[in-house]
């Protein structure tokens, strides 16, 4: 078993690689989401262009979308979906963790995604802002939930 990049615990090939060779197999934002995320990770560029909202232009980002792919992604955590204002638009709130240049990164986003004839798309992100708490140590185990010390992890 060849479990799947995205962190679902499901087998590559039930998972996202149907997704990744046809685009309408992704029947929520969520499963677009995973499959973008594993793109990434397997460096599908093709799929991750293919996938912007057209009103993105992306091909002409295709450069730097690709250089994105190089990064070393560890691990993806989904915390939370949400319906948007009609059956066509959704979110997904996610952190994705990676290393770059030696050096650990987490991304959070909470990205939205439209559907037009059929086919999600992811169109923008924002990256929501952090509650007021605690400072957080650089020794301090990260709030990610990595198990790493918040100066190795998101820090």
């Amino acid at each position: 078993m060849n479990l799947c990049h995205c962190g679902s615990g499901v087998d590559y090939a039930k998972c996202c690689q149907p997704v990744h060779h046809n685009h309408a197999h992704a029947t929520t934002p969520e499963q677009l989401m995973r499959a973008r995320y594993c793109a990434h990770v397997l460096k599908l560029v093709d799929f991750i262009v293919a996938t912007y909202h057209p009103s993105c232009h992306a091909e002409q980002d295709r450069a730097d979308i690709e250089s994105s792919t190089h990064s070393n992604w560890q691990k993806l955590e989904v915390l939370s979906t949400a319906p948007g204002k009609s059956d066509n638009e959704g979110f997904v709130h996610f952190k994705a963790h990676f290393v770059d240049h030696d050096q650990p990164y987490c991304l959070e986003e909470r990205s939205r995604f439209l559907r037009e004839e059929g086919l999600w798309f992811y169109i923008d992100g924002e990256f929501p802002s952090q509650p007021a708490q605690a400072k957080v140590g650089r020794n301090d185990p990260c709030p990610c939930g990595s198990g790493k010390k918040y100066k190795k992890c998101c820090g």
